[in-house]
């Protein structure tokens, strides 16, 4: 018997879903910061053993979308719940609701496994705790509520095996040896762009999109070529930096990551270019893949 499926974990902004599917899988799939709505694709990230398959989807936080590109973000939220074999509701201790009722209604009305995972307890006491747990039984009664630390890998092995459990029978989506439906080009485009979700203030990180446009693998190095693209004149004067130096510090500190991640020397070149207001482009969204409009 073979078991395989879809696990999609929900949420609102920067309650460590990208964490926990970075911990279930293994490898730095996703952007980890901060910072809130560091994610904006629906990223999948795969477990594969001898009889078992689980697709984990990390997801952007949920919000009400402002412009655009959040509006396709939270389309990849609405997809999440299509395909779904099981849900991952994640919220934190002291959370309240969701950030949108309509996705709050789907999911206390699933028709599938739902598991809250009520994460960052390492940060909580035992009162706060039972507080909250008592809170969402009554809110999500049709979820099992899992006290987790996706940071300090608390209970994460514990959830894993009762997802185990609750897998429908079925054979691989994807190959075995595989870790993620994402190209090499997509890695490269998250690790830079987590630099500069790093290293820059206010609106600056939200601004830009990073395009691979060359991805050339040698045996013993890979030559990449990054485009990083803003919205004004004035923010590609601040990613430059003085004399260049904020630009050559993403730089170096996104090819130490590349190294790790591709576990090869890297030639990174990067440079910035002005791509006016793409995030209220849909012709530009659908370039960088944020195509996910019905």
């Amino acid at each position: 018997m073979h078991k395989a499926g879809f696990v999609n974990i929900i949420g609102n902004p920067n309650v460590g879903k990208s964490t926990l599917m970075n911990a279930f899988v293994g490898e730095r799939l996703s952007i980890i910061t901060s910072k809130a709505q560091t994610t904006r694709h629906r990223i999948l990230g795969i477990v594969n053993g001898d009889d078992f398959q689980v697709l984990f989807s990390d997801t952007p936080g949920i919000i009400k979308p402002a412009y655009e590109m959040q509006a396709a973000m939270m389309q990849f939220v609405k997809s999440a719940f299509e395909d779904a074999d099981i849900l991952i509701y994640m919220v934190e201790v002291g959370e309240q609701a969701l950030k949108d009722e309509a996705f709050f209604n789907k999911i206390i009305h699933a028709k599938i496994p739902v598991l809250l995972l009520l994460n960052k307890i390492d940060t909580s006491d035992q009162e706060k705790l039972e507080e909250a747990v008592s809170f969402w039984k009554e809110q999500v009664p049709n979820a099992e509520i899992f006290p987790i630390s996706a940071l300090e890998n608390f209970q994460v092995k514990e959830v894993f095996a009762r997802i185990l459990e609750l897998l429908p029978e079925s054979p691989a989506y994807y190959p075995k040896d595989a870790l993620t439906d994402k190209p090499e080009r997509f890695f490269v485009n998250e690790i830079i762009r987590e630099k500069i979700l790093l290293h820059y203030k206010k609106e600056i990180p939200y601004s830009v999109e990073v395009e691979t446009e060359e991805f050339v693998e040698d045996e013993n190095i890979i030559r990449i070529r990054s485009l990083i693209m803003v919205e004004r004149d004035t923010q590609k004067g601040i990613i430059i930096g003085h004399k260049g130096e904020a630009l050559k510090r993403v730089g170096v500190e996104a090819r130490a990551e590349l190294e790790k991640f591709f576990g090869k020397q890297i030639y990174l070149e990067t440079y910035v270019k002005v791509n006016k207001d793409w995030r209220s482009n849909d012709r530009q969204l659908k370039r960088f893949g944020y195509n996910n409009k019905e």
